[in-house]
């Protein structure tokens, strides 16, 4: 493929597989420096070599692609704080409770019970530590919010964060660690000190504007609803969507205008190329005009937080920016290329962020597609060629995030392209008006016409998007698909495109390549989808077992209703490729082939004689002596889930420890599963 030619592009394809090896397998400091250094040394004798020799051999080019990797590794290592002699995991003793110095860095969206944060650890036990960490803050009657560069000091437990209970579910830990978030700790506003400092950082200042914005947008009265999305859109800032307006958005395919990223900064960086426009006419004009308009980029980039999409969009766009300014011939893919080398240099583990992905992937199939498909036809009427074009870019957008966003969200915004029709032409003229209203609402000028007519326009946007998602049949949802399907899927997209631009016979064998590894990868997912299996999952205060049978699992639960646990049972069901569900009542006993279960309610009955069961399940905090009734009917192994009293549970694992028998508590060994 000509794309590969572009050294840039070989480069960070080998900088992103040194990443990926370095977060698959650990490596130490010493050892990823060592290959980096030897890399590069053995990178500089080849490149002398090669200078003398007449005919070029293909040893520099492979040793520069063997050191990018070893830098990809290193960039991994060193970037993570946890190897830092400083961190606070190097000192802290998880039997005590250390007195904490920590600043506020983030501020997160809140849930119905915590204010969360994520802070910077300062000082542990009076030492000098750095490091992260998780901020729960319990809610009150109080509720006094923290901001961001303030400084406390408590005494609370290190805690670890809650791990995955059950199958399918969202791994939040191992997206904090990601963050390099390694603990947490749930603190109220009374242990709380709070430290008198004068010391900002970018983010506090960062802060400190967007607060005095919203202050100022305050005097115009815009509804709650209104003010979120100018937040969201402007300053980067979802905490305070609801999660009904967020769901609406994702359901209606334009989840990614609430996110700042490239088409945000792309507008962005047009409004400030117009304006900017005269001082090309000075003498050295267009070197400042572009380091002015690097500056109002990252100036904005920081004011939005620096978050993973507003990181890569500024850095592309600021690589584009620089290239069109300065005269330089660009290519669109070395662009891209050299934006993400940058930005994974600096934060190696963006590439794992899915905003980060989704954005590159969109940005690269359209810039591969949809000049294929604008060919198509050409309207001659600028109003239609207008909206065939954006129709265009919609499409080859959406072909480029298919597969992935369906293994992240396992849904599909059917009306994508009507949403995005309407909203993308739009979104122009909405960011250029808001900008105006934000600069008048700094100048406090007195409200007029012009923000009434704003908070009306954004009011207009969110019902178009509302009735979009009220056609719920053209929401698909619960669509199961595994990173198997998702590369087989990417392979026959990349070779369909090979094949409709070259029309060889090379390509075709390529296609068909794919169709059958698409295949393949399909009859892998059935072979592992789970036949026959029990699964009992982890649900605090009640009990929810799922029996699998050739792809059918019948739910029972301790209540009449399924509704509470929809989102476990949609989890179970998408991850494992179910098909068909339905629901039952709880019984006694469960004969699983040669494999025997009885369950022993708050009632405390088990007498079995016909047989001894090889697992007991405990639930609804059942007041029986678990000695007597493991010398009565002696099973192979202890089962507790979360409807259970802790105290209770307490006491059986200690019984169990002590008669060398398995025992299995839901709530922190997740969901137990019998396969049969």
């Amino acid at each position: 493929m000509k794309i590969l030619n572009f050294t840039i592009i070989k480069l960070t394809l080998c900088l992103i597989a040194g990443i990926i090896i370095a977060y698959l397998y650990a490596f130490s400091i010493n050892l990823s420096l060592i290959l980096a250094i030897t890399g590069l040394v053995l990178l500089f004798f080849s490149y002398v070599i090669a200078k003398k020799q007449f005919q070029k051999t293909i040893w520099f080019g492979l040793l520069s692609y063997l050191t990018m990797i070893c830098i990809g590794i290193s960039t991994v290592t060193l970037h993570n704080p946890i190897n830092s002699k400083h961190h606070y995991t190097k000192t802290l003793d998880e039997d005590s409770i250390p007195k904490t110095t920590f600043r506020i860095r983030e501020v997160l969206k809140s849930n119905h019970y915590y204010d969360k944060y994520i802070v910077d650890i300062l000082e542990l036990n009076n030492n000098q530590v750095s490091g992260k960490i998780l901020l729960n803050l319990q809610k009150d009657s109080i509720n006094n919010k923290l901001h961001v560069d303030d400084i406390y000091i408590t005494k609370t437990e290190f805690k670890n964060l809650p791990t995955t209970l059950n199958p399918g579910q969202f791994n939040y830990k191992a997206y904090l660690h990601r963050k390099y978030i390694y603990h947490q700790f749930t603190v109220n506003n009374n242990e709380l000190l709070k430290v008198q400092s004068k010391n900002r950082t970018i983010f506090g200042y960062a802060d400190i504007l967007r607060k005095h914005i919203n202050i100022k947008l305050q005097a115009y009265h815009f509804k709650p609803e209104e003010l979120a999305i100018i937040n969201a859109l402007f300053l980067g800032q979802k905490q305070n969507i609801s999660e009904e307006v967020y769901s609406t958005y994702a359901n209606a395919g334009v989840i990614h205008i609430l996110a700042v990223s490239g088409l945000h900064v792309g507008i962005i960086l047009m409004i400030l190329n117009f304006i900017l426009k005269p001082i090309e006419y000075l003498k050295y004009g267009n070197i400042y005009k572009t380091l002015l308009l690097l500056i109002l980029l990252w100036s904005f980039a920081i004011t939005a937080g620096l978050s993973a999409s507003v990181t890569r969009a500024v850095t592309m766009f600021s690589v584009l920016a620089i290239a069109i300014n300065l005269k330089r011939p660009t290519n669109i893919y070395n662009t891209l290329a050299l934006s993400m080398f940058i930005i994974l240099l600096f934060k190696p583990l963006f590439l794992f962020d899915v905003g980060f992905q989704l954005s590159y992937l969109a940005v690269l199939s359209i810039v591969t597609i949809d000049p294929l498909l604008y060919k198509i036809w050409t309207p001659k009427n600028k109003i239609l060629n207008f909206y065939w074009h954006t129709l265009t870019v919609t499409i080859s957008a959406q072909i480029g995030i298919i597969p992935i966003s369906l293994y992240y969200f396992h849904q599909f915004p059917g009306l994508f392209f009507i949403s995005n029709l309407v909203i993308i032409p739009l979104l122009g003229f909405i960011l250029g008006f808001g900008i105006l209203i934000i600069f008048l609402a700094l100048l406090n000028v007195p409200s007029s016409i012009f923000n009434t007519g704003f908070g009306y326009l954004i009011s207009l946007l969110n019902q178009f998007i509302s009735w979009i998602t009220s056609q719920n049949q053209f929401v698909f949802k619960d669509i199961p698909i595994n990173i198997f399907q998702v590369f087989a899927s990417y392979f026959l997209i990349i070779t369909g495109i090979l094949l409709y631009k070259t029309k060889s016979y090379h390509s075709l064998k390529l296609f068909l390549v794919g169709i059958i590894g698409l295949q393949m990868a399909f009859i892998y997912t059935s072979l592992h989808i789970p036949h026959q299996e029990f699964v009992i999952f982890h649900k605090s205060r009640h009990t929810l077992t799922g029996n699998t049978i050739n792809n059918k699992t019948i739910f029972s639960t301790d209540i009449d209703s399924l509704n509470l646990f929809k989102n476990i049972i949609k989890d179970y069901k998408v991850s494992n490729h179910i098909k068909k569900v339905s629901t039952d009542s709880l019984n006694p006993v469960y004969i699983l082939n040669e494999k025997r279960l009885i369950i022993v309610d708050n009632i405390g009955a088990y007498h079995v004689k016909s047989f001894q069961p090889d697992y007991v399940l405990l639930i609804q905090s059942p007041k029986i002596n678990l000695i007597r009734l493991i010398d009565s009917i002696k099973p192979k192994t202890i089962i507790a889930d979360g409807s259970n009293y802790k105290s209770y549970v307490e006491q059986w694992k200690t019984v169990c420890l002590k008669r060398k028998l398995p025992f299995h508590y839901t709530g922190e060994k997740g969901a137990f599963t019998i396969s049969y």
